[in-house]
């Protein structure tokens, strides 16, 4: 729906838009307008409708492991993330409306940081919230640990 939304739905909506303005009022315009935005617009953007949502499902990942969260994303401009469970000040789960519409919706771990918060984009409902609950109590019993392990040195 992303894809839909951002790139090829507005694609689509100019070379309709095109072909109807040259229809209604340049109509020797249809022979050489036609293919030129078959092959600049609608092809491209049927291309981009198919490919983004399968490319963008392979390149996220996450895992909340004993002492870390990890997240990975990007094909272009890779990005990973370990955030230690210590460091980790909020967790927040944002709907927007298309993903409230579909179910879904996105995890934000915030931390000491100042590379930014992690996201992990694309989560069902119900495991967003399980997600954000496992990492909340994981950050508690680290923090209970570490402040256990301090006070046994001193």
């Amino acid at each position: 729906m992303q894809a839909l939304l951002s790139v090829s739905g507005p694609m689509l909506l100019v070379a309709i838009t095109l072909a109807a303005l040259s229809a209604l009022f340049f109509a020797g315009a249809l022979p050489w307008l036609g293919p030129l935005l078959l092959v600049t617009l609608v092809v491209p953007a049927l291309v981009y409708l198919t490919v983004m949502p399968r490319l963008r499902c392979a390149v996220h990942g996450w895992e909340l492991g004993t002492q870390s969260v990890y997240a990975a994303r990007g094909r272009l401009w890779q990005q990973r993330r370990i955030a230690p469970l210590s460091r980790v000040q909020t967790v927040d789960t944002v709907r927007g409306p298309v993903q409230r519409r579909y179910g879904l919706a996105t995890l934000t771990v915030t931390t000491a940081s100042t590379a930014g918060a992690i996201r992990i984009s694309g989560l069902s409902d119900t495991a967003a919230e399980q997600l954000a609950r496992r990492i909340g109590e994981a950050a508690q019993a680290v923090r209970g640990e570490a402040s256990q392990s301090g006070s046994q040195a001193a």
